[in-house]
């Protein structure tokens, strides 16, 4: 679990963080929803510790990230699984190396170790046979799946997802969606997921944070955002034409 607590974070004079409290829960899918400059993506950065905040405390399971030790900290990020928007596998290796990347380098496995840890998550991501080709010869939503594998290959206790869906058709944002999902559970992570896809707040929304104006707006479930009456969430969910159909 990964608690917040009234965080703040400005660049120069311009505050974009303004004091938000957050609860984000092991096992579930937790979304970050906002709209472009929202706030929602340094929250996510800082969440991670790519942005230092102003003030305010982030707890990885009762540990104060603030509080941390350099040595800690290195732990700490051993424990996290990052899918990026533009997945960020290396074009110049194959898949199993890209899978295998930080095992080389934080987790002390023999090299048969780490193949056969590479092979596991390959397999669990539904691409078994994948492990010799590049990251070019694969279609998008592969290489979104490769990029989930390498992410769960140091068994995370935390996953942080920016824009998975982005860039995917519809049919394979559903499978990335549930495969998220299912993995969640399965391994009992904390995911966070910073997303602007509509159909995953419906789906696979357990928990539900909405960023405004660098504030915590609502929270809710999947199903509570589609009978919420706050204003904040009306004007910004409604406008999809996902939900106008819904609506219907």
């Amino acid at each position: 679990m990964i608690e917040v607590r009234d965080i703040h974070k400005s660049f120069g004079e311009h505050e974009v963080l303004k004091g938000i409290d957050a609860t984000f829960y092991k096992g579930k899918t937790n979304l970050i929803i906002g709209q472009s400059g929202s706030g929602k993506t340094v929250f996510l950065k800082s969440l991670v510790g790519l942005h230092d905040i102003d003030s305010g405390d982030i707890d990885y399971d009762g540990s104060s990230l603030g509080k941390l030790g350099r040595k800690e900290r290195k732990k700490l990020r051993t424990e996290m699984g990052m899918v990026f928007q533009g997945n960020a596998l290396f074009d110049s290796i194959t898949i199993e190396e890209n899978v295998t990347f930080a095992l080389s380098m934080f987790s002390g496995m023999a090299e048969s170790e780490r193949r056969d840890r590479a092979q596991f998550c390959l397999e669990r991501v539904n691409l078994p046979d994948v492990g010799k080709k590049f990251p070019a010869e694969l279609s998008g939503g592969m290489q979104k799946r490769v990029a989930i594998a390498r992410a769960i290959s140091m068994n995370p206790k935390y996953l942080f997802c920016d824009e998975p869906n982005s860039g995917l058709d519809p049919k394979t944002a559903i499978v990335i969606d549930k495969l998220l999902q299912e993995i969640t559970e399965e391994f009992g992570m904390t995911t966070v997921i910073n997303t602007h896809d509509m159909n995953s707040v419906i789906e696979i929304g357990d928990h539900i944070i909405f960023i405004k104006n660098g504030k915590k707006a609502w929270q809710g479930t999947g199903e509570e955002i589609l009978n919420t009456d706050s204003p904040e969430i009306v004007d910004f969910v409604y406008s999809s034409e996902l939900f106008k159909r819904i609506r219907k």
